[in-house]
């Protein structure tokens, strides 16, 4: 390929360069976790071995430091073309790490904050803990999860269900955000909780079109009981806030990252399988074709890469988003979802030119190409937005209509 992105700082060229270590073991377990519906555990054994799930943790706990955006993003790209399923799980437990060891960093040493940052992130630079994410719930959107925590003796009393639970069969933890109310208001919550707590329910559901690898199973909390200080509030119920903005974008954007690595990947089984044939150089249809690809996965390379060079400067300069406005909130909101709607058409694109050019073959569930085709898919429901509502919202900021909610 003519163009690649590079990592841009040492901790991100140190967490890519194992990354690009994991792309063949990966590949080779894609096939049968795929046919078996089921999440598998050797890929995630690979990435606390080697450091990948560490990623975030800071030096001087055990992990490699990384903060780069841009970094995280290629990091995920180059996981996604050995394996989307493995990628997307990962890049759940890595959100939350990457908001911890923040909160480590920003919290005075020896206060509560800092020390349970700072022995969660410990657990995960030993392999102890794993960390699964979610926000989705049916019939209703990130600003208004209906999943609830009440105040009771001695913490918080938990009741909801949550769809699309990454990772989850595998996690030792859950985090994810829930609606609380207290005498202040009504507010969104985060909580993070083992898996292990009573009353969390595996709900086993997870049989879809793609990415089948995932163990992206509902979840169902019943009474779960969670201490006070699992609980930390990120803005009001049912409205934008500049927290919320800046969170719900800084960990969604390395999923999109994850579909331009499936479609770096169909595009290098298309070549290859271009290069091999004696007829592909005689035949314009072949050439149009590659060429059309080339350009597609370019442009999206080039935007994902601008985004998060846009997201590490715009972390400098608010101080990791403490000083952010809520216009630069909805505008960094606005800019990812112009690049997700960018690398998720022409993702799914460049995979379905791949399957043109395999031929019959490429139909065939044995060949990867047939696996991308469905994972690929996953890339344009994701929230926020979904392709029927980004464009609305886009224009909305551009004329500088913030949307309250």
């Amino acid at each position: 390929m003519s163009y690649h992105i590079y990592p841009t700082t040492p901790a991100g060229e140190r967490v890519i360069a194992v990354a690009s270590d994991l792309i063949e073991p990966f590949r080779a377990r894609a096939d049968a976790a795929d046919r078996e519906n089921e999440i598998c555990p050797e890929n995630y054994t690979d990435m606390q071995r080697s450091g990948v799930a560490a990623a975030f943790v800071p030096e001087e706990l055990g992990g490699f430091g990384l903060r780069s955006m841009h970094d995280w993003n290629l990091t995920i790209a180059t996981l996604a073309k050995g394996d989307g399923s493995a990628a997307i799980a990962i890049s759940m437990h890595l959100s939350a790490t990457r908001g911890l060891a923040a909160l480590y960093r920003a919290s005075e040493a020896g206060s509560p904050p800092h020390v349970r940052a700072q022995k969660i992130l410990e657990a995960v630079a030993k392999g102890e803990m794993l960390i699964c994410s979610t926000t989705t719930e049916r019939g209703t959107d990130n600003l208004h999860p209906l999943t609830e925590a009440v105040a009771v003796d001695g913490g918080w009393r938990l009741n909801g269900m949550k769809n699309f639970v990454t990772m989850s069969p595998l996690a030792t933890h859950v985090a994810t955000n829930v609606r609380m109310r207290d005498a202040d208001g009504d507010h969104i919550a985060n909580v993070l909780m083992p898996m292990k707590t009573e009353g969390v329910q595996q709900q086993g559901d997870w049989d879809a079109l793609g990415m089948r690898a995932s163990g992206s199973q509902s979840l169902k909390f019943e009474n779960c009981l969670v201490p006070h200080d699992a609980l930390r509030k990120i803005g009001p119920w049912g409205q934008w806030s500049t927290p919320v903005l800046v969170n719900r974008t800084l960990a969604n954007v390395p999923l999109v990252a994850a579909f331009l690595g499936i479609a770096e990947a169909a595009f290098q089984y298309a070549l290859e399988g271009q290069r091999a044939s004696k007829e592909a150089k005689t035949r314009p249809g072949v050439h149009h074709a590659l060429a059309e690809m080339e350009i597609s996965l370019a442009t999206s390379q080039s935007i994902l890469a601008r985004l998060g060079t846009q997201l590490d400067d715009f972390m400098t300069a608010t101080k990791g988003g403490a000083t952010a406005t809520y216009e630069q909130g909805h505008e960094l909101m606005k800019d990812y979802q112009s690049a997700k709607w960018v690398v998720n058409r022409n993702a799914i694109d460049i995979v379905s030119q791949a399957m043109d050019l395999s031929g019959g073959g490429g139909f065939m569930a044995r060949n990867p190409l047939s696996r991308l085709y469905r994972d690929v898919r996953a890339g344009p429901f994701m929230q926020p937005y979904s392709p029927i509502d980004a464009r609305e919202y886009m224009g909305k900021v551009l004329l500088g209509a913030y949307p309250d909610a």
